[in-house]
């Protein structure tokens, strides 16, 4: 740096300091030239032909253009409009250099898009000063405009990896039972379900497997959303989906419900629990077993009532050595069973009320509601209740079971 010339506020930057003179007299290029020239930090190009100044800034990306106000074939407040109008140039400071001290002039050139104006010629060390002050602004903001680029790259790629997160999950779900009978049973099942994160990554899941002549149901809601939470009902779907829960009969629900609360004590797993409904139908006898962990009951519908089933019990995970029991019923034939997460009756209407779970159990006995589509429609309603085109609010899990005579 020379004696009396200003400081470089862009130290460490990987941007450096250009400046593009758009005169056409070439004894001003030589001046500014000249006073540059001990500013090792500062790249300097002139331009005498202002009909090659558009395209020359656009190909050197200056950090500041001094702008002469007079010229021939074009003037400064021309060549300042098409700077501003090019997508490359529209932000790049532009100082206007004139030999006139004209307020009008000035208020013009300000109206237009200029960032400071000076009359010809200034002093070295204010012509440095404003060059780097300008600059130093313009810098600062491709800066920004890079940090933001790489922050929406970024996000991108995570909103690809959730998408694909997402997708696993779903792809853990299990497929629809239409009609199915099992080696003796005396049921013949149908099931279907619907889920819809209230996120990208919901704390919700759910399944059922056969066990030989059982069939084993079960849906889970982690107390939160977002990645951990999907992780922890991933990481429980799959002990259930496999069965691999050493010690446990897996046709006894108070048995792998006090296992997984063995498992994922809250205080191992991010302070998070899970509730949790399991249910066993043995399909021989059309007895099925239940318990449940804080969670909402299963309705089950015959043809004159419905039942809430459930069991008293604290959440998976919230305290060590928890002990569950097991409730039991005789499903009917011809019948229907509901399993769901509370977020499917836990649903604000715009004037601020809340649906109840009262009110889902009426729409799911309803006789215009008793088809298999049910779900799909129900969904569609509380969308429109909740008036929200992002969705609900939180997690909708359901999954139907429908229960006939073997043929």
């Amino acid at each position: 740096m020379t004696e009396n010339s200003s400081p470089s506020p862009l130290a460490g930057s990987k941007f450096t300091v250009t400046v593009l003179l758009v005169d056409d007299q070439a004894i001003v290029g030589a001046d500014v030239r000249i006073k540059l020239s001990g500013e090792p930090d500062i790249i300097y190009h002139h331009c005498s032909d202002p009909t090659k100044a558009v395209q020359m800034a656009a190909d050197l990306s200056p950090t500041v253009i001094l702008q002469d106000l007079v010229m021939p074939e074009i003037d400064g407040l021309t060549l300042l409009k098409f700077y501003r109008a090019h997508p490359r140039l529209k932000d790049v400071p532009v100082v206007m250099l004139s030999t006139k001290e004209d307020p009008a002039t000035k208020a013009e050139s300000f109206a237009a898009g200029a960032h400071d104006y000076i009359v010809k010629m200034p002093d070295k060390v204010e012509l440095i000063a404003r060059i780097r002050y300008q600059s130093g602004g313009y810098i600062r903001l491709l800066e920004r405009n890079e940090a933001y680029a790489e922050l929406e790259k970024r996000n991108k790629e995570q909103a690809a990896e959730l998408e694909q997160a997402a997708a696993y999950v779903v792809s853990l779900l299990p497929a629809p039972i239409e009609g199915e009978v099992a080696p003796g049973a005396a049921i013949k099942l149908s099931a279907n379900w619907k889920y819809v994160p209230s996120t990208q990554l919901g704390g919700d899941t759910f399944g059922y497997r056969a066990l030989d002549e059982h069939m084993a149901m079960y849906l889970l809601d982690v107390c939160s959303h977002g990645v951990g939470p999907a992780l922890l009902s991933v990481q429980a779907l799959n002990l259930l989906n496999t069965g691999n829960l050493p010690g446990v009969d897996c046709r006894r629900p108070d048995q792998v419900l006090t296992k997984l609360n063995e498992i994922f004590q809250m205080d191992k797993h991010d302070c998070l629990f899970f509730t949790i409904w399991y249910g066993v139908l043995n399909r021989r006898t059309k007895k099925l077993a239940y318990a449940s962990g804080g969670h909402p009951p299963a309705l089950l519908y015959g043809r004159e009532k419905v039942e809430e089933i459930s069991t008293p019990g604290l959440a998976i995970g919230c305290m060590p050595e928890t002990k569950y029991k097991v409730g039991e019923v005789e499903v009917p034939v011809p019948g229907k069973m509901f399993v769901f997460s509370d977020g499917v009756y836990e649903v604000h209407r715009p004037d601020g009320s809340m649906w109840s779970a009262g009110e889902l159990a009426e729409y799911l006995a309803a006789p215009e509601n008793a088809g298999p589509d049910v779900i799909e429609k129900l969904y569609a309603m509380l969308r429109e209740m909740h008036g929200e085109k992002s969705g609900l609010e939180d997690d909708f899990s359901m999954f139907r079971v429908e229960f006939n005579i073997a043929n």
